[in-house]
């Protein structure tokens, strides 16, 4: 069983359920704008070594976790990967105003200059994205040589994962506008659904739901609600039958109690908004095989990632917003 911590977050909500890539308000350019900008900036910093989609995710990786968290601060340009002062400037630079690249380098600071003006301005998104591309560089552009550039930069290995799932999800649609969401059960068919956050669970000791149950019959398809990749597929004793699939917006999306898989899907696939996954059944509550213990449902839960914990959050409001667009 995924063990989570559960914590209600309005901010996760919003961050799921609205435009992902938001201007400040000081900013009057368009969306489409903002990421024309953004996929210039990938592109102009990318080469075989560093390919746009291992520095793309890396930024929206650090977007995302800045939507959901007080103790960072908010990019208000294009970019949104974040350098520590110490990481910049190097941790035994005495000049934490420095912006020569020679001396930070000296100090083994991150901050270089990706514009050359001869400054290395942290604020910068060419310099940044500079400093981002210099150290992926070291490393080479195959899977596990990105992954211990994350590793040695971030040290966590969720967070690094996480980045992997993006860099994947980019590379395969090749773009960086994967925003859309569908409902779980398709248009056509009967089904019923309320909110049925925290309730109290009767099976497996004291717990709350963690979730919303979509009452439907067996046999009605689940389909994907995002684009994403799937992290988890099989049984669980709580779950049942269940797929978990992670998007890259650093949600996890949790089909439980299904009745059986599609058989053309295994763990690692790529998926995007409607996607075929398995069909509405009842297992779960017990060993292997168990079923019909509780009316048949699908159990969907979203949990959120911020970069040093996973907590569920209500996944309801989102679920109204999808099928009155579906």
């Amino acid at each position: 069983m995924r063990i989570h911590h559960l914590i209600g977050s309005l901010c996760a909500l919003t961050f799921l359920c609205l435009p992902h890539n938001i201007a400040s308000a000081s900013d009057q350019r368009t969306e489409e704008e903002i990421v024309e900008e953004r996929m210039g900036l990938y592109l102009q910093f990318s080469s075989e070594s560093v390919p746009w989609h291992h520095l793309a995710a890396i930024d929206q990786y650090e977007r995302n976790i800045q939507q959901v968290r007080n103790d960072l601060p908010k990019s208000e340009g294009p970019i949104s990967i974040h350098f520590s002062m110490e990481d910049w400037f190097g941790i035994w630079n005495p000049d934490l105003t420095d912006t020569s690249p020679d001396t930070i380098a000296f100090f083994g600071g991150f901050g270089t200059d990706g514009n050359g003006d001869g400054i290395a301005d942290r604020s910068d998104p060419a310099d940044v994205l500079m400093a981002m591309y210099s150290h992926l560089a070291m490393y080479g552009p195959d899977e596990d040589k990105f992954k211990a550039a994350l590793w040695h930069y971030y040290k966590r290995e969720t967070t690094v994962n996480q980045i992997m799932t993006i860099a994947k999800l980019y590379k395969h649609f090749e773009t960086v506008e994967l925003d859309k969401h569908v409902f779980p059960i398709p248009k056509g068919h009967n089904y019923s659904y309320r909110s049925t956050w925290g309730s109290k669970r009767g099976w497996g000791g004291r717990r709350i739901h963690e979730g919303t149950d979509i009452f439907a019959g067996y046999g009605v398809p689940v389909v994907a609600t995002s684009y994403g990749i799937i992290e988890v597929m099989g049984w669980n004793e709580y779950g049942g039958w269940r797929i978990g699939i992670r998007d890259n917006h650093n949600t996890y999306h949790y089909f439980a109690h299904l009745a059986y898989f599609d058989k053309g899907i295994k763990e690692g696939d790529i998926v995007e908004p409607g996607t075929l996954l398995g069909f509405v059944g009842s297992s779960g509550y017990g060993k292997e095989g168990t079923s019909g213990k509780f009316p048949p449902h699908l159990h969907y839960g979203l949990y959120k990632y911020n970069g040093r914990i996973e907590w569920a959050f209500d996944p309801y409001p989102a679920l109204r917003n999808w099928e009155r667009q579906q």
